[in-house]
């Protein structure tokens, strides 16, 4: 990940979606209006937040299966920037849902099972700190976070589709796909979730030689680990 074209790629396609965002034309959608530029926000910091989530739970998985630390040092960090996007993404949620449903937060099931979700993740935090022994630490945790990958799922996807919801895609709404989105919005929205997940990898990718680096410092870990990062 050290290569320098998918950082600038990042870099323009962000530069890209925040101005286009703000100044593209949109379709005028009853109740929606001028929100519908949250779309470029919102929903692509979520993708970002599910696919950080995964990166971390695969390198979980790889811990419990080589005992690797450095593998221990990349789920961390991938989960941190993960529950960092999840925050943003509740609260540009929350600002999208004041001016649309009427009130920030109404206990509607996908706040519901955001909230959930994200006080799982919560606790891996508390977790970790809680425990002193790198190893046992890094092997509950990478335990607990392949089964909290493994909750996120349902509480996101599958249970707010199963009772009555405001949210679009869920409770019978049609998700945005369904809506007259024309061609200026496709035109920023794609790129949008490209530009985010980009964003989020380059976070988590400098977290991780960072902690790499401290880890090394606190436990003489080997330089090769460090460069390998």
């Amino acid at each position: 990940m050290r290569k320098w074209w998918w950082k600038i790629l990042c870099f323009l396609l962000v530069g890209f979606t925040v101005t286009g965002g703000f100044l593209m034309p949109v379709p005028r959608l009853d109740i929606l209006n001028e929100t519908i530029r949250n779309l470029y926000f919102h929903v692509p910091m979520w993708f970002t937040m599910i696919l950080l989530f995964a990166i971390a739970s695969y390198y979980s998985i790889k811990f419990l299966r080589t005992g690797d630390l450095q593998d221990d040092v990349y789920a961390v960090q991938f989960t941190y920037t993960g529950i960092f996007f999840s925050i943003i993404g509740l609260l540009t949620g929350m600002e999208w849902a004041q001016f649309t449903w009427g009130a920030a937060w109404s206990n509607d099931p996908k706040e519901l099972g955001t909230a959930m979700s994200m006080l799982i993740y919560f606790a891996y935090s508390i977790l970790r700190s809680g425990l002193k022994d790198d190893e046992k630490k890094a092997r509950i945790s990478a335990v607990y976070n392949v089964f909290a990958f493994a909750m996120l799922i349902p509480l996101i996807f599958v249970l707010p589709r199963m009772v009555d919801s405001l949210h679009p895609g869920n409770g019978g709404n049609p998700a945005f796909k369904q809506y007259d989105l024309d061609k200026y919005m496709r035109m920023v929205f794609y790129p949008a979730v490209i530009g985010w997940f980009l964003l989020g990898l380059w976070i988590a990718t400098l977290k991780t030689r960072v902690a790499l680096i401290q880890y090394k410092r606190e436990n003489t870990l080997p330089s090769d680990l460090v460069k390998n990062s």
